[in-house]
């Protein structure tokens, strides 16, 4: 049995999923045209787009944003100190101390791009990232934080972006994609609280953690998000693939159990299409 076909097992109504390496055609399986809420895997398509606002010139990361010393690279790697939800009390901990995962900190990005282009991130994420890609089933209809909707198709498309960048410099995916103040702790949701929570500008960082959604044989420097919708996607640079899964449940026990085998198997088999390809946390390059 292929990797992709343990979904079939997933107790689900409904799931698609495919994998790719970055110089492979997809492989994919399920409803793959179908879209799915992709809840918080919004937060990395909606970082994207800010980072195009990076360097294009109408943000930086060092500018202030909200608050006494907290910066866009602040929000985008959930260390500004901003309370998880708009309608909590504004900050909880000083801007670098405190790994807080924050929807308000990406509806406060929306903003910033908006008031930096004069477009709304729904619009400048579209032009900006979705159509060059060729992503046309998926779109922003709410939240910069949680609001957006795609296809597993749209997200291999992203894959080999993510892979291979066109649209931004590989300096700055590179960047986007490594440990910003890697020493901070914090909670990563559904999982608890991780010492250290490593996090990127927009993306989780696998590291060390455990428990994790992904799985023993990622790498250390896998990367990715999922979301409440029982979404995900995971990058590993050190096989050079990428993976993503969408459902029509949400996030609980059952993603918990078969998320990380399920990353096993297709990390294997990613391997294999490579002979020599390390796998595992012993396979960290840097």
């Amino acid at each position: 049995m292929t990797a992709l076909a343990a979904i079939e097992s997933w107790p689900v109504p409904t799931v698609a999923a495919g994998w790719r390496r970055a110089d492979d055609a997809p492989t994919s399986t399920g409803p793959t045209d179908r879209r799915f809420a992709l809840a918080s895997v919004t937060k990395p398509l909606v970082a994207y787009a800010v980072l195009l606002a990076v360097e294009e010139g109408s943000l930086s990361l060092d500018q202030p944003a909200t608050g006494p010393g907290a910066t866009v690279a602040h929000l985008l790697s959930h260390s500004s100190g901003l309370a998880p939800e708009a309608d909590q009390r504004s900050t909880m901990s000083r801007p670098g101390t405190r790994r807080i995962y924050s929807n308000q900190g990406f509806e406060l990005l929306g903003q910033l791009v908006a008031e930096s282009t004069g477009i709304d991130i729904a619009t400048y994420l579209a032009e900006g990232v979705l159509e060059p890609l060729g992503m046309t089933a998926t779109a922003l209809e709410g939240s910069p934080a949680h609001g957006a909707v795609s296809t597993v198709d749209d997200l291999l498309r992203f894959g080999g972006e993510l892979l291979r960048p066109t649209l931004l410099a590989p300096e700055t995916v590179a960047l986007a994609t490594s440990p910003h103040l890697p020493g901070l702790d914090g909670v990563l949701p559904g999982y608890g609280r991780q010492v250290p929570n490593p996090w990127g500008l927009g993306f989780e960082i696998r590291a060390s953690k455990s428990p994790h959604w992904t799985g023993g044989r990622n790498s250390p420097r896998t990367y990715g998000h999922f979301g409440r919708a029982g979404t995900f996607f995971w990058v590993d640079p050190t096989i050079d693939g990428f993976c993503v899964a969408l459902t029509d449940r949400d996030f609980g026990p059952w993603a918990i159990e078969a998320w990380p085998p399920f990353a096993d198997r297709v990390a294997a088999e990613m391997a294999a299409a490579t002979p020599g390809t390390p796998t595992g946390p012993d396979s960290v390059g840097g």
